[in-house]
């Protein structure tokens, strides 16, 4: 990334709209806008708009009349001039006017460049930046407040006083091995050792969130398996409350795994209808089966559909075999029907196993509070914090094992130039989890996963 460019790129998504933003960040952001409009004198007045004609560089004729929004140094997203052209949300029209601006001199922007800019002068730091992605990407409402909160500096603000106090350790060792030829006395190395295990504490509470944050943002993958006809698409429809499956009493009729996301209190679920599994001739229908059986392989939980109106077959058997090396819990379909057995039968015993109607909608209730309970026991509430990132618990669970390595040391009196280098490894983890020492090459990795434009 090229910090001197000024670079252009649509800031709304893809498609036709009632307004497309064109997003320019650079020293020549105002010049090009000029350019644009055929007005060497146009000087906007900060965080104003104003309606203007754009016009073709080559032809000038007028493409459009836009509403320009000049957002003046430092006092921007990305610490640059800025101007936003709001235009008629015509791709067309709004290929054309990048491609004027292109034209102009501007330079395509890379994924995630007008935040990666933000970071590099000071608007921003790089757990703030991640939050930007994490909101454009969050599923639930939870997860864009968790967001929001990450946006707002609450992961900083909590490693800030882990940093102060590691320094303040840090600053006396340093002047013991400057000035001091004797060793430490027992009751600084034990107030030291104290210290260090309580900051030690406090990184792997902090990394202990992180199988709450993960659900949080990643959230489930549910797959519904079964034999042909005993309600799966049914069950996936009624989950979701719309008929996104199609639904025969033809056996078969699913040929492919279909997934949508289900919000289930705050929590993200990919549910997954797939093809009956069963002995088949059909070539297309027996390519299905196989990727029924591959994503409840990759499956957090299997809710493994069963026709409660009928006997148990050879068929289900091998579906509830396949099932039990996962998580997984029974969904006895066709309660509404007189054929319907209440009683547990005797090989249901010891299984998890809810009777539902995906008909009536009986049960379903149930069977949505059973999809998240075994996840979410201790589940945090909206308002707690947690990590959400791998890349943050991993920073954590280093910091903390250098952390404790640096208690070890000092307890067994080592050189005082060990427990440093111990102490220095732990601040630079944590300084790469909030951007300060964070290499370049992991940069353009997680800038690599924003959409361009952001």
């Amino acid at each position: 990334m090229h910090a001197t460019d000024t670079i252009v790129a649509l800031s709304t998504p893809p498609g036709r709209s009632g307004i497309g933003v064109i997003r320019l960040s650079g020293k020549e952001a105002l010049g090009l806008t000029r350019s644009l409009l055929f007005d060497d004198d146009f000087e906007p007045e900060p965080n104003h708009v104003s309606l203007k004609a754009i016009h073709a560089p080559d032809s000038k004729e007028i493409l459009d009349r836009a509403l320009i929004t000049y957002f003046k140094s430092p006092h921007s997203y990305t610490g640059e001039d800025i101007v936003e052209l709001s235009c008629h949300g015509s791709p067309p029209l709004l290929l054309q006017v990048i491609d004027s601006l292109l034209f102009l001199g501007a330079r395509a922007a890379d994924p995630g460049e007008f935040t990666m800019r933000a970071l590099a002068n000071g608007r921003l730091n790089l757990t703030q930046a991640e939050a930007v992605r994490d909101l454009i990407d969050a599923q639930t409402h939870t997860a864009v407040r968790q967001a929001a909160k990450q946006l707002g500096g609450e992961l900083s603000a909590r490693l800030q006083p882990i940093k102060d106090s590691l320094l303040n350790i840090i600053v006396p060792l340093e002047s013991t091995v400057e000035f001091v030829e004797d060793d430490l006395p027992d009751d600084i190395i034990r107030d030291f050792a104290q210290k260090l295990s309580a900051l030690s504490t406090d990184i792997n509470e902090m990394a202990a969130t992180f199988r709450r944050g993960r659900l949080l943002k990643d959230g489930l993958r549910v797959t519904l398996a079964g034999r042909p006809n005993v309600g799966k698409s049914s069950v996936f429809n009624s989950l979701l409350s719309i008929d996104r499956a199609i639904v025969t009493d033809i056996p078969g009729t699913t040929r492919d795994a279909l997934s949508e996301v289900l919000n289930l209190e705050g929590i993200p679920v990919l549910i997954t209808d797939t093809a009956g599994v069963r002995t088949s001739f059909d070539t297309i229908e027996r390519l299905g089966i196989e990727r029924t059986r591959r994503a409840i392989i990759d499956a957090d939980l299997v809710i493994v559909v069963l026709d409660g109106s009928q006997p148990l077959t050879f068929e289900d058997k091998v579906i509830l075999d396949e099932a039990s090396d996962n998580r997984f819990i029974i969904a006895l379909n066709k309660s509404d029907l007189k054929s319907f057995s209440e009683d547990v039968p005797p090989w249901a015993e010891g299984y998890p196993l809810i009777s539902v109607s995906a008909k009536t909608g009986v049960g379903l209730n149930t069977l949505s509070a059973a999809i998240i309970k075994p996840f979410s026991a201790n589940y945090t509430n909206e308002s707690s914090f947690v990590i959400t990132s791998a890349r943050h618990y991993d920073l954590l669970k280093r910091t903390g094992d250098a952390i404790s390595s640096s208690e070890n040391l000092i307890l067994q009196r080592v050189s005082e130039e060990l427990v440093l280098a111990k102490l220095y490894e732990a601040l630079s983890f944590l300084g790469q989890i909030t951007g300060e020492t964070t290499p370049e090459d992991v940069l353009s990795q997680i800038f690599s996963t924003f959409c361009i434009g952001k």
